[in-house]
């Protein structure tokens, strides 16, 4: 079969579409699904390059996102019949994530345990459901599972324009919160207005930080005054003392990841003497795929998907990923 294939860590350059990847077969347990959509995460590109800690049973498939029809049982499968439109948590809960520890999306068929498996409802596109799992799933678990986010609040995104943060800004609005967006670009910036951002801000010619305390006010000790009531924060480094110093009394500091570095320097000054709250929030579960789904079938919210490539495309997709010149997800059709 057709693959995207990783042999070695390394740069891009490292992945090769190949036309003779064995074909996988289904056995106990498990379904052949037949690949109609996957997307890519910036993990994908992390798997590349190889991550210190985590070792990697090359060669393997990349592309931890997918979506298909069940196109083979194997024994001991109950309650799914071929044909079945199926999403497929990446989480395989014995041996780790599909496309890092297991054959990934990004080829025409994949083995998959029964126990991942999602069903897809009506009016929900295979593109669609595999932009889903890891960005806009862990965005609904930190905002909606978690219940962080109220109506009325001011929400700060940063990192808006990526998957994850497209979720947020989509997800927030729904909540009835007044979503401040944060990205590196004029075109980004009206991408995130055109979805709902009631503010957005270029981090690269202004301080954000500083541009939330001049907006909404200083933030004081002994009120609720000034400041925003939630800053999302996946990205660490140097814009974590920054998303402290904005918050309002009582705020909170929502974070699911750290892109930019996991030992930010810290002040512990502004968490007590604003009473903050930092929420971690970690993954997604088969619920929040399956309330994103629903979303998308009532009409509620649609994914942000940039582009739509074939699998001879799909390494400069991943290339656009690590360049972060998109808006959302890419997705590939192998």
């Amino acid at each position: 079969m057709k693959a995207l294939v990783l042999r070695r860590h390394g740069a891009l350059d490292d992945l090769a579409v190949v036309n003779d990847y064995p074909t996988p077969k289904a056995v106990d347990g498990h379904v052949v699904i037949r690949v109609r959509a996957a997307s890519f995460n910036y993990h994908d590109v992390f798997t590349v390059r190889g991550m210190p800690g985590i070792k990697v049973p090359l060669p393997v498939i990349i592309g931890l996102d997918m979506a298909g029809e069940i196109e083979e049982l194997g024994p001991g499968v109950s309650g799914w019949k071929t044909g079945d439109r199926v999403l497929v948590n990446p989480v395989n809960k014995k041996k780790g994530l599909m496309g890092e520890m297991l054959d990934g999306g990004m080829a025409e068929y994949c083995l998959v345990a029964a126990d991942q498996l999602v069903a897809m409802p009506a009016g929900v596109s295979f593109e669609e459901a595999a932009a889903l799992p890891v960005a806009y799933g862990t965005a609904h678990r930190m905002l909606v599972t978690h219940n962080t986010v109220e109506p009325g609040e001011r929400v700060l995104v940063l990192g808006a324009s990526g998957g994850v943060g497209t979720g947020c800004v989509i997800l927030a609005k729904l909540l009835g919160a007044e979503v401040i967006a944060c990205a590196s670009s004029g075109g980004k910036l009206d991408r995130l207005k055109a979805l709902g951002a009631d503010q957005v801000v270029n981090y690269r010619e202004t301080d954000w930080s500083k541009w939330a305390i001049e907006k909404y006010g200083k933030p004081q000790r002994r009120s609720y005054q000034g400041g925003v009531d939630v800053v999302i924060n996946f990205t660490g480094g140097e814009t974590w003392l920054p998303s402290l110093r904005c918050l309002k009394r009582g705020g909170k500091l929502l974070v699911c990841g750290a892109t930019a570095g996991y030992d930010p320097k810290e002040d512990l000054r502004y968490v007590w003497s604003f009473e903050l709250k930092i929420i971690g929030s970690n993954s997604f579960y088969d619920d929040d795929l399956a309330a994103l789904m629903q979303l998308i079938a009532a009409g509620k919210m649609k994914p942000v998907i940039d582009k739509v490539l074939t699998l001879d495309e799909a390494r400069e997709g991943l290339r656009l990923i690590e360049s972060r010149e998109v808006i959302g997800k890419v997705v590939v059709r192998p």
